[in-house]
């Protein structure tokens, strides 16, 4: 049995492009030449990947995303269906601005909620959760649990994608109800605790 990446017929991967073992391509990606894609990921119908992306392993891209020059996606990141990303801050169609794209960098075991909105230039923490049509406008703490427009913090979400009983600020512990894993919350800052 190979463990090659697979891609169906209608996509088009341009030459130069690294794709792990292992990952799914679906109907009508476009991956350019440049993109570098981990293993035992999947890219859903009609997502675009462009030259300087990296995308870790075990990512999950849904359909109608297009990943833009800039981005970065660690492991296990989760990019919901028509979530966008962008790479310049103030586009103008008569303007190139090729030579200002900020990076955006979304660390792993986040999730990206279906229709939400990354504006250029953000750090997306670890295990953060940005909910279904919010509007990311600054750096998301990790495991922040983060909605609206522009989106705004309202809890704390554990690595399993649980909510945790915890205050916004301050300090606290609680546990993940699916898994049992106990997190930390010290001066406003979400850590596991060791086992």
């Amino acid at each position: 049995m190979s463990h090659a990446y697979r891609a169906h017929p209608t996509a088009i991967i341009d030459e130069g492009a690294e794709i792990g073992p292992d990952t799914r391509i679906w109907h009508w990606v476009h991956i350019c030449g440049g993109a570098r894609i981990g293993r035992d990921c999947s890219l859903g119908q009609n997502v675009f990947v462009g030259n300087r992306v990296v995308i870790g392993n075990n990512v999950k891209i849904q359909n109608n995303v297009s990943v833009y020059d800039g981005v970065t996606l660690e492991d296990e990141v989760f990019c919901g269906p028509s979530m966008v990303f962008t790479n310049v801050y103030n586009p103008r169609s008569a303007v190139s601005r090729k030579d200002e794209y900020r990076p955006t960098l979304v660390k792993k075991g986040a999730t990206l909620g279906a229709n939400c909105t990354l504006v250029c230039g953000v750090t997306i923490g670890e295990y953060a959760f940005i909910g279904a049509g919010s509007v990311i406008t600054r750096d998301v703490k990790p495991y922040a649990l983060m909605v609206g427009v522009p989106a705004r913090q309202i809890g704390w979400m554990s690595a399993h994608g649980e909510r945790l009983d915890l205050p916004l600020q301050g300090e606290g512990q609680a546990q993940c109800p699916a898994t049992g894993q106990r997190y930390g919350l010290i001066a406003g800052r979400m850590a596991e605790e060791a086992p």
